[in-house]
């Protein structure tokens, strides 16, 4: 393969929508009514659809291929809240699949910043049921129901499947999670809601059988840390640990560490292994790619922006070139492909679940 023509780390051109309630920054996302499209290199002008249709798991790598096939599994969305966001709800993969033919929405909200009035509803407060809270859409008073959260910088919340939240107030949020538009509104707190931001079919109505009805107990990130390299060597500067490492979120669909940068960080995997989405959520870094006759491609990430490193893309560097800098490393780790996608999977019939 030509050197030059080997793929490298993407960044996207944003695309932004406008509603009532604030602005919807797409940084990566491939759903078909929103394509990112490649901004430098020589795939410039490509959209991210495209550039899966043509490289596929030297993208990906070759268990998420196997698994997703031709669609990028992970959208990157900047929420920038000035108002109050409609009540929304996303379902599971297996709902999503047998009703929509669509994945799932497992995510995450990272917030960047939150102003004195900033909150966020996720969830319950106490044990509810569906009459209760389509009567409390309906007239508007469902906030009563809900499970509000002071936010602040810095912090993770995962909003899993059937969990019912929005977001209010002065705050910024980088939302990553699967790719899909399971998005159902809920509630638009008596006042109409932009035509634009949902489908239409995804409904109150439609979603009341696979809410989550119980109290919310959030899964905020996990405590454990880890010093020194995720994937390569990097010797201590200074005496100072290159990174510290904490996993946020671990599931099939999203894999999630916060990596404080300190220090120049190598990161070396094979080929085959699953690409890798880094968000700087502080400060500003640079990627370094090294090239087989000894230059070196450099790309900036400043802060609030996300790049994506495919799997071809086997040795880089983490340089930090601000102080404090804080990147999310966003990742998709799954060794069971998907029967229906994967052509090698051996043909099965379904179980007889007669009685």
């Amino acid at each position: 393969m030509e050197e030059e023509k080997r793929l490298y780390p993407f960044k996207f051109c944003s695309q932004q929508d406008e509603y009532p309630w604030g602005t919807e920054e797409f940084q990566v996302a491939d759903l078909g009514y929103r394509d990112s499209l490649v901004r430098e290199g020589w795939l410039a002008g490509n959209s991210l659809s495209e550039v899966m249709d043509t490289y596929l798991d030297r993208v990906v790598g070759d268990d998420v291929y196997a698994w997703y096939g031709r669609q990028f599994p992970v959208c990157v969305r900047r929420l920038r809240v000035h108002g109050r966001m409609p009540l929304r709800v996303h379902p599971d993969d297996e709902t999503a699949a047998q009703r929509y033919d669509f994945l799932g929405k497992e995510k995450i909200w990272y917030v960047l910043r939150a102003g004195k009035d900033a909150r966020v509803m996720a969830g319950f407060r106490c044990d509810t049921d569906a009459a209760a809270f389509y009567a409390g859409c309906l007239d508007g008073s469902v906030e009563g129901l809900l499970n509000v959260i002071a936010p602040h910088a810095g912090q993770c919340l995962h909003i899993p499947s059937g969990t019912p939240h929005a977001a209010a107030g002065d705050m910024e949020i980088l939302e990553i999670g699967e790719a899909s538009p399971m998005d159902f509104c809920l509630c638009g707190w008596g006042e109409e809601v932009h035509p634009d931001e949902f489908d239409t079919a995804l409904t109150l109505v439609d979603a009341l059988d696979f809410i989550d009805y119980r109290k919310y107990s959030q899964p905020f990130a996990r405590s454990e840390t880890t010093q020194g390299s995720l994937r390569g060597s990097a010797p201590s500067i200074n005496g100072a640990e290159p990174f510290a490492s904490e996993r946020l979120v671990d599931l099939p669909q999203l894999r999630v560490d916060r990596i404080r940068l300190n220090a120049p960080l190598a990161i070396a995997h094979e080929a085959s292994a699953p690409f890798l989405l880094y968000s700087c959520v502080k400060g500003a870094a640079e990627i370094q790619l090294p090239l087989a006759d000894g230059r070196t491609l450099n790309f900036a990430l400043g802060c609030g922006e996300t790049l994506l490193v495919p799997s071809e893309c086997t040795e880089l560097r983490l340089l930090p070139t601000d102080r404090d800098t804080v990147l999310l490393e966003t990742t998709v780790v799954r060794d069971d492909p998907d029967p229906y996608i994967n052509p090698d999977a051996a043909p099965s019939l379904p179980e007889d679940q007669s009685l």
